[in-house]
Parts: C-alpha cells; structure tokens; sequence
C-alpha cells in the first residue's frame, strides 16, 4: 500500500466530513501516545492548525505522556489546553464509596477516567461548534479494548478502520511525531506501569495477523496460531459485541 497516498485520502475524507457536518474544526483528547499523535497529524493536514482543539486531561498520569502531548502539540503549532480531571476523578469515586477490595474496581477506576475525559472532549466541542475526533483503532475496536461512552464515543474515527501496526506505518511518514512516542510502549495510562499489550495478551502484531485472518477467513493462517492465543482473541471479539453495535431497540409491532 502506498501510505503517503493513504494518508492524503484520510485527510480528504476529514476535510470532506467538517465540511458537509457544517462544523468549524475538531477537539482531540492528546494522550502521548501513537494513535492520538497519528490523528492530530491528520487533522491538522486536513484542517489546518487554527481548526484544531487538541486537550490533555491528565489522571495520575505518568510524566512522559504528559511530555510527548506537550511536544507534539508545539511541533504541530496547534493549541493545547491542559485540563487535569484529578479533582473531579476523586471526588467521583468517594460519591461513589465503592469496595475497593471488589475485583473490578480497578476496570472502574479505568472507565471512570474515559468517560470524564469524553464528557470535556463534549463540552470544548458544543462550546466552539467543533466535533470530537476519536482516536481508536481497529484492533482495539474489534477486541473492545476501548470504553463504551468513553474513547469509544466520538463523531468521526479518523484511523478507526487501520490496524494498529498500519497506524506506526502511518506514524514513521510524520516528522512531526516525536521518535519518544513512536518508540515507548503503547499504553492507556490507565495505572502505574499499564502497558496496552500486557493486558491484551499479546503484542499488536500477533493481535493483527490473528485479526486480518480472521476477517478474511484464511484457515491456513489460522492453523499457525497457538490455540490459545485465537481463543482468547476469538473471546475479546464475542465480548466486545455490545460495544460495536449501536445500543439494541425492540422491534414494535
């Protein structure tokens, strides 16, 4: 695949869709990390700097992510505005005053941080006509690896249908992506140490291959993955069909 030409079709695509939505530009929630290094790129070639609300919403975040943000946005020359969700973030789960012992109070504390973060992306968007431009891939879509009402609700997904390894493709042809957030290991920055592949269950490249045969329905590749790594992506696939489908209505009669 010719990249470069990939890349001026997604931007194309963006342009295209600000137009018609009758919005101004777009707001970005800036991670540090590759996915929202890759959109901003792309929004900014399609749209210009000026159209551009890019937002670091730190959360017991690690110094480095808050860095990389912080240089991409000078290399892109576009607006940065730091919005810790800290306060908010604590003051929430003592309303909450859920057992902190209870196994999933840690996936809790994960979503909480998402969905704070989707509902500021919101209120920066309807305050300057804007739209949020989510920064999911299709790997972590098709697994579910993503919070439903969080990263996961946005207006338009620039690089929702690119694998995650097509999205370093895309990266190492964007001199204005820092190498410190090509090179470290994905993360969602969810708690100390959290690494994307380690909670996954395997690198992105294996998580892809699995994925593209799978779609394609290539047996012979399939055959070559250990069976339980395809039962455990086969499983993240299942579970995660209530998130890549809109919410279930009953039919009326």
């Amino acid at each position: 695949m010719d990249w470069n030409k990939e890349i001026e079709n997604i931007c194309n695509w963006i342009k295209n869709y600000i137009k018609k939505s009758g919005s101004k530009g777009v707001v970005i929630g800036i991670s540090g990390g590759i996915d929202s290094a890759v959109t901003s790129v792309l929004c900014k070639k399609a749209l210009g700097a000026e159209n551009i609300i890019s937002i670091y919403m730190s959360c017991w975040s690690s110094d480095d992510m808050g860095r990389d943000a912080k240089l991409l946005s000078e290399n892109l020359n576009i607006k940065l505005i730091n919005t810790p969700i800290i306060t908010i973030y604590n003051e929430t789960l003592s309303m909450l005053n859920f057992n902190k012992n209870d196994k999933k109070y840690q996936l809790i504390q994960a979503n909480l941080k998402a969905r704070l973060r989707m509902t500021i992306l919101y209120s920066y968007a309807n305050k300057n006509n804007y739209l949020v431009a989510g920064t999911g891939n299709l790997s972590e879509n098709k697994i579910g690896y993503c919070t439903k009402q969080g990263d996961h609700a946005v207006d338009l997904e620039p690089i929702g249908n690119y694998y995650k390894t097509e999205i370093y493709k895309m990266a190492k042809l964007m001199p204005e992506i820092p190498k410190s957030i090509i090179l470290k290991p994905p993360s969602a920055d969810l708690w100390e140490n959290q690494t994307d592949e380690q909670e996954i269950g395997m690198d992105y490249k294996t998580l892809d291959n699995i994925l593209k045969a799978i779609s394609e329905g290539n047996n012979r590749e399939l055959d070559k993955v250990p069976i339980e790594k395809l039962a455990n992506v086969q499983k993240m696939i299942k579970s995660s069909i209530h998130k890549n489908n809109i919410p279930p209505r009953y039919e009326r009669t």
